[in-house]
């Protein structure tokens, strides 16, 4: 078994050039995520949804497997200050799983962070367990959604997958903070609270995909597909 779990852990670092290897890629590949979503008009994210964000994280993930199966993604996440969106903040995420699932899926996904809690739990540097410190649901789609409904998780997920997996789920995935990518692109050592607070004025660089989410917010949003809602458990205090 160790054996299969190893094959497909290098089954995923064979298709990493798919991922972004510097966080100036994993910026522009935000970027292509969001304007990619917009050209295709079956669905949407709500307005309002992107209106009332605190947060919006883009990752792309790899997943791969023969018996047992491995992925690995990374992405940035941001957050809404008061004078605008902030910089972007280094996130990745990886695991081993088992199942019978066969080849390589590609998968974009949108998160939604619904909640100041959401981005405070993003802005700690550390793991985030979605499902488990953050309740998740798949996120409503169309151009709007009724008045005065609130959120009905933490986080909402959407996605776009290329592959031949079906059914793709965040359930348990954790995101790791990237404290060395940060620091590679912020020029020194920068916490993801800062950044995701709005004290570190974004590079040049971002300040593209931070356009694109202002625009996000203020008109046609990116249309996506909502993945399975998963449950939470409470986190202790």
């Amino acid at each position: 078994m160790r054996i299969l779990s190893m094959l497909a852990i290098a089954l995923v670092l064979a298709v990493v050039p798919l991922q972004a290897e510097t966080l100036q890629q994993s910026v522009d590949q935000a970027l292509s995520v969001i304007k990619r979503f917009k050209e295709l008009p079956e669905k949407s994210i709500p307005e309002e949804v992107i209106r009332d964000a605190k947060g919006l994280a883009v990752l792309t993930v790899v997943k791969a497997g023969f018996i047992f199966s491995a992925r690995g993604g990374q992405g940035v996440v941001l957050a809404r200050t008061p004078t605008g969106w902030s910089g972007p903040s280094a996130v990745g995420t990886g695991g081993v799983g088992f199942g019978l699932q066969i080849g390589v899926q590609a998968t974009e996904f949108v998160i939604v962070l619904n909640t100041p809690a959401a981005v405070e739990a993003f802005a700690q540097g550390g793991n985030v367990e979605l499902g488990a410190d953050l309740s998740v649901a798949a996120g409503p789609v169309g151009r709007h959604v009724a008045g005065g409904v609130m959120p009905t998780a933490a986080v909402y997920t959407y996605s776009q997958s290329q592959g031949i997996f079906a059914g793709v789920s965040l359930e348990g995935t954790v995101i790791i903070t990237k404290k060395e990518r940060n620091a590679e692109y912020y020029g020194r050592p920068v916490e993801a609270s800062d950044i995701l607070k709005g004290r570190v004025p974004p590079p040049a660089g971002a300040l593209p995909l931070i356009k694109e989410l202002k625009d996000s917010s203020a008109g046609a949003l990116p249309p996506v597909r909502a993945i399975p809602a998963t449950g939470a458990r409470t986190p202790a205090r």
